[in-house]
Order: structure tokens, then C-alpha cells, then sequence
């Protein structure tokens, strides 16, 4: 497999493992009573920070549960206007590829087996993303490059005489659900005991030199009227098309210039999906994303913007209705406006995590959802609310200070960090009773014995607290003064604080 290499690539293979762990600080949450200060549960998350952070601050809880991912992220192509300007110089990304590949391994890890990855790209880099995609996805997890027409009209002011018209959508993962079935197109005007149908055609795709087996006469075995040859044939031989004339299959015109046609019954196809395109259309302009923020904000405040329906078309290719979509690239917030959107279509549970470094992430990204869940314009451009909720999150501190503990991180979030780090589960729910205990995980239980401003030592009187039956134990703390014996006794493993914590 082709492997692509840059200058400072070294740098950045494994950069991701360099990246402090910071834990998450919520802000505030917003619900049908609006914004507050107490935690209202949601599991709809919008987070402001450098997404490399803040992707290795969702593991914890998320890594492999990401069902669906979708980001755009910049094009570099010198000319963006926003955020990410002039080939990228953004202080944070200095240089695109160096910048993309870190946090394309973090996304990798957060995805679900089963979940897809959506890029958006142009022509400027979707040859150099499709190799490192190759690199960290596999490239026998690529499923597409989806054509999405972005432009409406063509624009004759670019030099080359061409216009682009279109982006790409970079697809990996399992595969795409394809487009769902329009059953209310089948039928049964006539009764049928096989139940609905609709007409499929039978005009075939072959010259006579290539396949001469499909030219041939068809004759209405009842009326004698001969429909002839198409120049391309018939979709079947001789032999098919008896059989299907004798089950009552083929459908005919009453005049020799119409085109016999094929019943085609549902109970015969297989599931309620069909092929998907790679070429996305359907208005997904970017003059219908800028229609879009016009009416949400009266002027539209991001250039070339996507539009929820093309994410809305996305996210069903990915995902069920109980099943969370991330986008670490979150911009206006228009993923989460499209999630929000499907749920209150379908009654659905999706949740979705935005992710936008700059200072608009209140002001603007999450601002806008404020605005889908109330409702945005007037009059006859009204828009109904979604309904709904979300939680405000910064990038709080990081949970270590070289090999020390960070005292200022609540002990909840280090306690979250060390049981995901050592089985890759959620941290259960706290036990009262048993206040440094963990879980259990695969026949042991885990505890962490840890105080902010006390040596804590794993001794007899500790394994006196210590309730949970399990067939092993892994017990953190300062020191240990159990014997070796003791320990292979109770079938204790011991890890020091903070020495054994691992590192993500």
C-alpha cells in the first residue's frame, strides 16, 4: 500500500500520545428552560478548545462508541476567509497535513467498528487524504468519494474556463445503509395476490454484435401485437422472458409503439434499502447552507457553508436513532442542527459532540442550536424549535503535571481516567458504601485509594474496607506494605500512584 511522507511527518506519527489529557469543565446547560447553571444530564455535548485536546478528552468515555463522524475541516487553499486563513497559519495548525494527522488517529479511536467517517474536501487535498485516510483507517475500510455538487451555477469568473462544481466526501468505515425504499410507490391496481408492484423496465443494454441471445421480436401471446427490438435488446433471453410472459410478469402497452414493461413485486426485494449514489445532490448547495443562516441570524456569518440537509442525508448512511454523531471541525454547528432536525422527525435519541477551537463556539456554533431548539425567524419564514437539550464545555486543566497528579482535577475525573485506562469500560456508577471502589471488569475489581492531601497506603487494615467479592483485584494507592505473599494471596495486583497510571 502506498504510504505517503512529508517533511516533519515523524513529528506527528505518534504526536497524539503526547497530547495532555485534559479533563472536560461544564459551562452551562441549555433545555426548554433555557441556559443555566445546573447540569441538566444531556448527553449532547459542545465543547470549546483545540479539537486535538478535546478529542483525547472524549476517550474516556467514547472511545469505540462513535457511531457516526463528520468533518470538514479546512481545504488549504489559501483563499479561506474564516477561521483556518491563508494555507492554514492558524498559530494552532501550522501545517495541514502535520495538522490532520494526529487528530485523524484520535477520531479513529473514537469510532465505532461498525460506525463511518465522513471527510469533506476539495480537489486541492483529497489526493494526499486519501493516503494518510488509507494509512490510519485501512484502506479496505474505504467505502466511497462521494461527489457532493456544491454549486448551483456555474462561475464564469475562474481563469481556467472551468467551474468547480462540486467537493468531495471522504467515506471509510463498514459501509452505507443506501437510500430507503419508497414503498408507497408500489401498487396493486389490479389486485394481485403477490401483492404491490410497480413496473420495471425491461429495455436492455447490449448491442446485437455483443449480446445477440437478447434481440429478438416480443409478441403479446393474447393481441399478437409485435413490439419488435429495441436498438440495445431486452434485459432477458428468450427462455426468461417465456417464463415471465406464462407467470403474468410483463406488463402490455395496447399499441405496438409502447414498450412492454416488467412488474416488479416488493416481496421480492431483499430489505427496505436500495443502492446509494456517489453523486450527492438533491439542492445541498452552498447557497442553500447561506439561505440557511440568513434565516437564523438575518446575514449569514460563514462562506461557503454546508447545509443540514446534506448532513441530515450523511447521518442517516451512518447511523440508528439511539446512536451519537461527532464533528470536531463544528464551525456554525450545522451537524448538530441536522441531529436535531432527525430527532424531532423520527422521535429519535441521537447525540452529538461539536467540537470548535475559536471564540465563536458560544457565540456563534452554540448559539445557533440555542436557536434550532426554540425556533428562528418570523412570519411566514418562522421555523418551529426541535426541542432538545446540550451542555457548554471548556478544556479544563490537564489531569496530570508530568508523572504528578494534578490536585486541582476532581477526584471523579481522575477516577474516569484510570478505570478507562485499565479496561477501555465507562466508570459505573459510585458506590457509597464502598467510596474507592471502581467496577468490576472481566473478574476484577478495581479500586482506587486515593486522597488529595495524604499519603495513602495499601495495607491489611485498607483490604478490611474492601467488600466486593471478585476472583482478582487491582488496587491503587501511594504505597503498599502487604507482603508478596499477601498479595499473590488475595490475588492482589498493586499499582502505585501516579507512577502506574497509564498514559492515553
Amino acid at each position: 500500500m502506498p504510504i505517503l511522507e512529508w517533511i516533519g511527518k515523524s513529528k506527528v506519527i505518534n504526536h497524539h500520545q503526547d497530547v495532555p489529557f485534559r479533563v472536560l469543565e461544564r459551562k452551562y446547560s441549555f433545555d426548554e428552560n433555557g441556559q443555566h447553571d445546573e447540569d441538566n444530564g444531556s448527553e449532547n455535548m459542545i465543547i470549546q478548545g483545540d479539537n486535538l485536546e478535546a478529542l483525547k478528552a472524549l476517550l474516556p468515555r467514547y472511545e469505540g462508541r462513535v457511531k457516526c463522524i463528520y468533518i470538514d475541516p479546512p481545504y488549504n487553499t489559501g483563499n479561506e476567509g474564516w477561521v483556518y486563513n491563508d494555507n492554514v497559519n492558524d498559530p494552532k495548525i501550522k501545517k495541514w497535513l502535520c495538522m490532520m494527522y494526529p487528530r485523524l488517529k484520535l477520531l479513529q479511536k473514537l469510532l465505532a467498528e461498525d460506525g463511518v467517517i465522513f471527510v469533506s474536501i476539495d480537489d486541492i487535498e483529497v489526493t494526499y487524504l486519501r493516503l494518510i485516510m488509507d494509512e490510519i483507517f485501512g484502506k479496505t475500510n474505504f467505502i466511497a468519494q462521494l461527489i457532493w455538487k456544491s454549486r448551483q451555477n456555474k462561475d464564469n469568473r475562474n481563469i481556467t474556463n472551468v467551474s468547480i462544481d462540486h467537493e468531495y466526501v471522504l467515506c471509510y468505515g463498514m459501509k452505507l445503509r443506501g437510500c430507503k425504499r419508497k414503498e408507497e410507490q408500489y401498487k396493486n391496481p389490479d389486485n394481485d395476490p403477490r401483492g404491490p408492484w410497480t413496473s420495471a423496465n425491461m429495455v436492455g443494454l447490449a448491442t446485437e454484435d455483443a449480446r445477440p441471445n437478447l434481440h429478438y421480436d416480443l409478441i403479446d401471446p393474447n393481441t399478437g401485437i409485435n413490439y419488435g427490438k429495441p436498438a440495445k435488446g431486452w434485459r432477458y433471453d428468450k427462455n426468461t422472458m417465456t417464463r415471465l410472459i406464462k407467470e403474468g410478469r410483463i406488463i402490455w402497452p395496447d399499441t405496438p409503439t409502447g414498450r412492454p414493461r416488467k412488474k416488479q413485486y416488493l416481496a421480492d426485494l431483499a430489505g427496505s434499502y436500495t443502492g446509494y449514489s456517489s453523486i450527492i445532490g438533491e439542492d445541498f448547495y452552498t447557497r442553500t447552507g447561506s439561505n440557511e443562516q440568513l434565516q437564523i441570524w438575518g446575514d449569514v456569518r460563514f462562506d461557503f457553508p454546508k447545509n443540514s440537509g446534506l448532513l441530515q442525508e450523511l447521518i442517516e448512511q451512518a447511523c440508528d436513532k439511539n446512536d451519537i454523531i461527532l464533528d470536531s471541525f463544528a464551525g456554525s454547528g450545522t451537524t448538530a442542527h441536522a441531529v436535531l432536525n432527525m430527532n424531532k422527525a423520527d422521535g429519535g435519541h441521537r447525540k452529538f459532540i461539536l467540537v470548535e477551537m475559536m471564540d465563536y463556539a458560544d457565540s456563534i456554533t452554540a448559539e445557533r442550536v440555542k436557536r434550532v431548539i426554540r425556533g428562528y425567524g418570523e412570519g411566514k419564514n418562522a421555523v418551529e424549535g426541535t426541542g432538545g437539550n446540550f451542555s457548554f464545555y471548556d478544556l479544563g486543566e490537564p489531569l496530570l503535571h508530568g508523572d504528578v497528579l494534578n490536585e486541582n482535577v476532581g477526584v471523579e475525573k481522575i477516577r474516569e481516567y484510570v478505570y478507562f485506562t485499565d479496561t477501555k469500560t465507562s466508570l459505573p456508577e459510585s458506590h457509597p458504601d464502598e467510596p474507592y471502589f471502581m467496577g468490576v471488569h472481566i473478574g476484577s475489581a478495581y479500586y482506587f485509594y486515593y486522597e488529595k492531601q495524604a499519603v495513602t497506603t495499601l495495607n491489611r487494615e485498607f483490604l478490611h474496607t474492601v467488600k466486593t467479592e471478585a476472583d482478582a483485584y487491582v488496587i491503587y494507592a501511594d504505597l503498599c506494605t502487604l507482603s508478596e505473599a499477601e498479595l499473590e494471596k488475595y490475588h492482589i495486583t498493586f499499582k502505585k500512584i501516579p507512577r502506574d497510571i497509564t498514559k492515553l
